[in-house]
C-alpha cells in the first residue's frame, strides 16, 4: 500500500502536477497515463525515491519492497545469471538457486546463464531486468512501457504474467489493449491534475471527457450572464433612476467567480502527404532470400507476395527472425541474397526505420531537417509539419543534437510525414508515442489511399489497419491473405506455454503420502471449460447487469442535458425581456423577470448539481461492475 498526499513536480517553469492525492491499496493493479511530457515516468521515480518532490508526502510502510522495471535498459554484468543476481537482497551464495529459477521461468535454459545479456532480443533482454526485479521479492512492481521492444508472443506472455502476480503493480504503456487487460485501476494525470479512477482507460478517459463537458457548459452559461450583465449596467449606467439598480449589478459581477476556458492539449497529429498511383500492382516480391554473412541457412528464405494498390501489411512475429531485415530489402536498403524486389516505376516510397536516428545531420534545426524531405514546400507548411509533431514556435529551431531519443524518433515521423509518397514503410512507428498519438497515426495509415508495410506489435493496429499479414513464426514465413481478426479466429498465436515464475522457498524432497486405509483415491476436480452456450448465457447476464445499473444513469444524465439546454435558452429570452422592458421604463415587469430570472439559474444550478451526483453515481457504478 503507498499513500500519496498533496504531491508536486515541477521542472523549472514546467508545472507537471500539483496536489496529487491517491491510495494505492493492497491487490489493486494501477495503469497510469497520460500525455507524453507530463511526469508519468517522474512519478514513478520519485515513488522509489531517484527523485524528490516540491511539496507533498509519499507514505510507503516499512519493510514493503518496490521492484522498478525501467524503460531503458542498463546492462552492467557480462552474464545473465550475474546481471539478474544484482536484485538479491540476501547472500548470493546461498540464494542463487532464486535467480535460477526464476529464469527458467522465464523461458531461459541453463546455457543461457551464461551469455552476454547484450546478445538476446529485446523480449529477453526485458525478461533479464524482469528477473533482476523479482529476486528482490517486491511487493509492488513499477513497470515503464514493459512491452516496447516486445513481439507479440512476448507481450501475451507478460500480460499472463501480470494477471497471475499476487502484489500491487503501476505500469505506463503506450498499449491500450495491453493495460486495459491487466489493471483494476487507471491514474490519469490531465491538466496538471492526478486523479484515479476504478476501471478500464475507456472508463477513465470517458469520466474526464464529461467533467470537462460539464465545465465547458457552465463556463459558456456564466459568460452569458457577465455579457448580460455588462450590457444592463452600460444601457443604464448614465440614468439616474437606475443607480441603485446599476450598483447592484456591479456588486453581484464583482462576486462572481471566472471559470477559465480549458486549454487546447498539444497532440500528435497525421496526415501523410500522398502522391497519386494508378496501377493495380505496387510491388512484386519473388523468391527472396537473405542472411548477413552471405551463407546458409537463410535468416529470410524464398519469400513471395504481391502488394497491390490500397493494400495495408503488416508484419508481425517473433522478435529476432528478420521483421526490419524484410522491411529494410522491401525499401532499398540492403539487397537480396537470391531473388528480386520489383517495385513499380510509378512508386514513391517514404521508409521510417525504427530507432535509425543517424541519418539526422545533428548541426541542423528540426525546420532544417524536416524541410531537407521535400524542399519545394514552403516554410510555413513545414512550421505546420514541425507543429504537430509538437516542435511548435521556437522549438522547431532547436538542434537536433540537442534532442532525446524520443524526439529525434518524432522528427523521422516528421520527415516521413512530409516526402511525397504512395507507399509507406514504416517500422515500429508507435514506440515513443503516447495513447492518443498512437490513434492519431493508427487513422492516418487507415485514411492513406496508397499501400503501406508495417512491422508492428501493437494489436490494435492490427485490428484497425491490417487487410494482409506477413507471419513469422518458428523458422517460417507465412502469408495471409486476410485481417487480423481471421487470424486469430483461425488459430493465431496459440497458447502462450511459458509459465510465469512463482517466488517459493528452496525445494525440499518431497516425503512419500500413504493412502487412507480403504478410502480410494479422489480424482483431481478439474473444471469443466465453458460452453459457448454458456457464454452466451454469462454475457447476457452481465449485459443485464450493466443496463441495470449505467442505463438509468446514462438515460438521467442525457435527459439533464436536455432539460439544462432548455433552461438556458429561457434563460436567454428573460433576460432580453428586461432589456426591453427597462427600456419601456416598465419596473414592475423588470422586476417580475428578474425575479423569474434568479429562480432560473437556481434552477440551472440545481440541474448541474444533479448531473455531477450521477456521474459519480455513475464512476461508482462502473466501480463495482469491473470489481
Amino acid at each position: 500500500m503507498i499513500e500519496i498526499k498533496g504531491l508536486t513536480k515541477a521542472y523549472s517553469d514546467q508545472l507537471l502536477f500539483e496536489n496529487a492525492d491517491f491510495v494505492i491499496l493492497p491487490g489493486e493493479r494501477v495503469g497510469l497515463v497520460g500525455r507524453n511530457g507530463h511526469g508519468k515516468s517522474t512519478l514513478l521515480r520519485l515513488i522509489t525515491g531517484e527523485e524528490t518532490c516540491d511539496s507533498g508526502t509519499i507514505s510507503i510502510p516499512k519493510r514493503y519492497r518496490i521492484g522498478h522495471l525501467n524503460q531503458i535498459l542498463n546492462f552492467t554484468e557480462n552474464t545473465v545469471l550475474d546481471e539478474v543476481c544484482k536484485g538479491l537482497v540476501d547472500d548470493r551464495d546461498t540464494n542463487q538457486w532464486k535467480a535460477e529459477k526464476i529464469l527458467m521461468g522465464l523461458g531461459f535454459s541453463e546455457e543461457d546463464f551464461l551469455k552476454s545479456p547484450r546478445v538476446f532480443s529485446g523480449g529477453y533482454q526485458m525478461r533479464v531486468e524482469l528477473a533482476r526485479v523479482l529476486v528482490s521479492e517486491p511487493d509492488m512492481l513499477l513497470l515503464d512501457e514493459p512491452t516496447n521492444f516486445l513481439d507479440i508472443v512476448s507481450i501475451r506472455w507478460i500480460e499472463k504474467f501480470l494477471k497471475e502476480w499476487k502484489g500491487e503493480y503501476v505500469i505506463i504503456s503506450h498499449d491500450r489493449d495491453f493495460m486495459d487487460s491487466v489493471v483494476t485501476h487507471v491514474v490519469g494525470i490531465h491538466r496538471q491534475k492526478v486523479r484515479k479512477i476504478a476501471g478500464n482507460t475507456s472508463n477513465y478517459y470517458s469520466t474526464v471527457g464529461k467533467d470537462e463537458e460539464i465545465h465547458e457548459k457552465r463556463r459558456l452559461n456564466e459568460e452569458k450572464k457577465v455579457k448580460q450583465i455588462e450590457e444592463y449596467i452600460s444601457t443604464f449606467r448614465s440614468k439616474a433612476r437606475r443607480a441603485k439598480s446599476v450598483q447592484s449589478s456591479v456588486k453581484m459581477l464583482e462576486r462572481m467567480g471566472r471559470m477559465e476556458k480549458l486549454e487546447d492539449i498539444r497532440t500528435l497529429s497525421f496526415s501523410f502527404n500522398e502522391t497519386p498511383f494508378r496501377p493495380p500492382v505496387v510491388m512484386d516480391v519473388r523468391g527472396i532470400s537473405f542472411s548477413y554473412d552471405g551463407t546458409q541457412p537463410y535468416l529470410i528464405n524464398d519469400l513471395s507476395f504481391t502488394l497491390e494498390r490500397g493494400d495495408k501489411v503488416c508484419i508481425v512475429g517473433a522478435n529476432g527472425k528478420g521483421k526490419t531485415t524484410l522491411s529494410k530489402m522491401l525499401a532499398g536498403v540492403l539487397k537480396p541474397a537470391a531473388g528480386s524486389v520489383n517495385v513499380n516505376p510509378q512508386v514513391a516510397m517514404a521508409y521510417y526505420e525504427q530507432g535509425n536516428t543517424a541519418k539526422l545531420t545533428l548541426s541542423n534545426t528540426i525546420e532544417d531537417e524536416v524541410s531537407s524531405s521535400d524542399p519545394r514546400k514552403d516554410k510555413t507548411s513545414i512550421r505546420g509539419i514541425c507543429g504537430a509533431m509538437m516542435f511548435s514556435g521556437s522549438n522547431a529551431l532547436k538542434r537536433i543534437s540537442v534532442l532525446s531519443g524520443g524526439e529525434r524518433s518524432r522528427v523521422l515521423l516528421a520527415k516521413t510525414l512530409l516526402f511525397p509518397s504512395n507507399l509507406l514503410i514504416l517500422d515500429e512507428p508507435t514506440h515513443h508515442l503516447d495513447m492518443e498519438s498512437c490513434s492519431a497515426l493508427f487513422h492516418a495509415v487507415l485514411d492513406y489511399s496508397g499501400a503501406a508495410i508495417v512491422v508492428t506489435h501493437d494489436e490494435r493496429l492490427l485490428h484497425e489497419v491490417a487487410t494482409k499479414l506477413i507471419i513469422f513464426t518458428g523458422e517460417k514465413i507465412k502469408i495471409f491473405l486476410g485481417n487480423y481478426t481471421e487470424f486469430l479466429e483461425q488459430g493465431g498465436w496459440g497458447d502462450v506455454v511459458t509459465k510465469p515464475p512463482v517466488l517459493v522457498k528452496k525445494p525440499e524432497k518431497p516425503k512419500p503420502v500413504q493412502p487412507a486405509a480403504n478410502k480410494p483415491a479422489e480424482p483431481p476436480a478439474n473444471k469443466p471449460p465453458m460452453s459457448k452456450k454458456d457464454e452466451r448465457v454469462e454475457r447476457a447476464k452481465q449485459l443485464a447487469i450493466r443496463r441495470e445499473k449505467i442505463g438509468p444513469l446514462e438515460t438521467g444524465i442525457k435527459g439533464l442535458e436536455v432539460e439544462i439546454a432548455y433552461l438556458e435558452r429561457e434563460q436567454a429570452e428573460i433576460t432580453n425581456e428586461i432589456i426591453k422592458n427597462s427600456e419601456k421604463r416598465d419596473h414592475r415587469a423588470v422586476a417580475r423577470l428578474t425575479r423569474k430570472l434568479n429562480e432560473m439559474k437556481l434552477e440551472i444550478d440545481r440541474k448541474y448539481d444533479e448531473m455531477e451526483a450521477l456521474l459519480k453515481s455513475l464512476e461508482e457504478a462502473g466501480k463495482e461492475i469491473s470489481e
